[in-house]
């Protein structure tokens, strides 16, 4: 099934709604993040695909989650200042999230996207085309650095 996330309305982390079409154009890496979780480096690898891409249109979101033995405790505010001083991480967040049960978006519309179902973990990750639609899905073990993941955002760049 495709999945398309354009009319898809998130919340910033100021508290306003926002439409993830708002990014038409750009290719999306959207990811549920945690502060105390064994993925938790993953944030580094984050941040060097956006700057490695971002002149291309690439982008990271990340959507803090405490979903997942409660491994997202703080504020928005304590996470921000965590992710930027710990790993460097300055690609933008989102108000907290939840991706799994009573799933709130940007997940109620990316958990349709196959394998159906909610989210496994922290750092899971939806790769999202220019036109909106999720062109792949990749478990929390996949690392940012990981080919496959590299490749499949070279081909939407590509597109």
């Amino acid at each position: 099934m495709l999945v398309n996330v354009k009319d898809t309305i998130i919340e910033t982390a100021i508290g306003e709604k926002k439409s993830l079409g708002t990014y038409a154009g750009k290719v999306l890496l959207i990811v549920n993040v945690a502060s105390r979780c064994g993925n938790t480096p993953q944030y580094a690898g984050l941040q060097q695909l956006q700057d490695k891409y971002s002149d291309q249109g690439f982008l990271v979101l990340g959507f803090p989650c405490n979903d997942f033995g409660g491994q997202e405790p703080g504020s928005l505010d304590e996470i921000k200042e965590f992710c930027s001083l710990k790993f460097g991480a300055n690609f933008e967040l989102f108000n907290k999230v939840h991706a799994k049960g009573s799933t709130t978006e940007p997940y109620t519309t990316l958990n349709k996207t196959e394998p159906v179902g909610d989210v496994s973990w922290n750092f899971e990750k939806f790769l999202v085309g220019r036109d909106g639609n999720v062109i792949a899905r990749f478990q929390p073990g996949v690392q940012p650095s990981d080919e496959e993941l590299l490749a499949a955002i070279e081909v939407a760049l590509a597109s």
